[in-house]
């Protein structure tokens, strides 16, 4: 059966993005700083149509993040802009320009119900009003045996990890504080959530810590 997967980077006072989100800057003060272990990978870069880039001891992780995965699932904020709001008369598209990095059907959680868009490269976005069930549901048909991956933002992940629905959660772990901004295990209703650890790598600028959800 397929896993729904979750990657995010995090500082490590336990952030995922910092104080005062806004669209112009949508990761927060400080918020950046988090995927600066990414961006230089040249198969990250590859994966945004770019070239150049560094090999280190990530790009293994950042390459299984893309491996067997049929579709996506993401919180509003996380596909923006952020804070939410109705659509308005020129609908946000996303952060990604026309060809979104994902290349699969991706599930958006919302308020604000919306006709799929579909993008270049094979990205189509479907909005889901009725919850994270639901978008898990639809996503694991679209995906068709493959994992899907549970993109963020933080408030998303939480939801999820709630109410068991987690299969596998990778931290990436950046020497950063924060000091305020979005918890990524703060409100778990008092669900008692279960890590068993699979695997720690080190890298520069990151660590990356793999767990298995305990059900």
């Amino acid at each position: 059966m397929s896993k729904l997967r979750c990657q995010i980077s995090i500082s490590l006072d336990g952030f995922v993005a910092g104080r005062n989100q806004s669209e112009e800057n949508p990761l927060g003060e400080g918020g950046e700083r988090l995927h600066d272990w990414v961006v230089p990978l040249a198969a990250w870069r590859q994966s945004h149509g770019e070239q150049g880039g560094e090999v280190n001891a990530s790009t293994r992780i950042f390459e299984e993040s893309l491996e067997n995965v049929g579709a996506g699932v993401m919180g509003r904020n996380m596909f923006g802009p952020v804070h939410g709001g109705a659509w308005g008369d020129e609908p946000w598209t996303g952060w990604w320009g026309d060809n979104p990095p994902y290349h699969y059907p991706v599930f958006i959680l919302t308020h604000y119900p919306r006709d799929p868009v579909e993008m270049e490269g094979g990205t189509t976005f479907h909005f889901v009003t009725d919850g994270i069930e639901s978008a898990l549901g639809q996503a694991r048909e679209a995906a068709r045996g493959k994992d899907i991956m549970l993109w963020g933002g933080g408030k998303i992940a939480q939801q999820y990890l709630a109410a068991g629905l987690l299969d596998e959660l990778e931290l990436h772990v950046v020497p950063v504080l924060l000091g305020d901004g979005a918890r990524l295990f703060d409100n778990l209703g008092g669900a008692k959530v279960q890590l068993e650890q699979v695997r720690a790598v080190e890298a520069p600028g990151v660590t990356h810590l793999k767990y298995r959800v305990v059900t």
